[in-house]
């Protein structure tokens, strides 16, 4: 079973989880980066979360670099995502995406369009190579040179 930390599994994914693996991390970096979220009290007020979770995950979130706090001329504090935060825009839509076609059965509640055109923003599996589109089931996961090392590294530590 996992426990709050994942330092012991080798996976960005896992990995990842440290920084946004918990629901009101995600709907808090979803109202930033695309309800336009600044303030403590919008993001309070529109989640409806606890003052102290909701101060928590702030705080890790400029601690990480997710997000940069900036005082308002009122002495407020602002939140604004950082590029590392930006980036996060992809595994809202992904998420959506799923939650769309196997969680919303009513139907997609908002959609993500590209403001430029107005053209529905997708994310899709490519090939980097080739440029290919490709289906879930054509993607297979390889270790790396880093996952060796690392085997390599543990098998010494353990004596092997």
């Amino acid at each position: 079973m996992l426990g709050r930390t994942y330092e012991k599994e080798v996976c960005s994914a896992a990995r990842a989880l440290e920084f946004v693996g918990e629901r009101w991390s995600l709907l808090i970096l979803r109202n930033a980066a695309f309800a336009g979220m600044t303030r403590f009290t919008d993001f309070q007020r529109s989640l409806d979360i606890a003052p102290n979770v909701l101060a928590a995950r702030l705080s890790q979130f400029v601690e990480t670099g997710i997000m940069s706090m900036s005082d308002r001329s009122d002495g407020r504090p602002t939140y604004h995502l950082t590029k590392k935060g930006l980036d996060f825009k992809h595994v809202i839509v992904a998420l959506t995406e799923w939650g769309d076609r196997w969680a919303a059965p009513d139907g997609a509640p908002i959609v993500y369009e590209h403001e430029g055109c107005g053209g529905r923003v997708r994310q899709r599996l490519k090939c980097k190579e080739c440029g290919e589109r490709l289906l879930p089931q054509d993607v297979v996961a390889r270790d790396t040179a880093v996952m060796e090392r690392l085997k390599e590294r543990a098998h010494e530590l353990q004596g092997i």
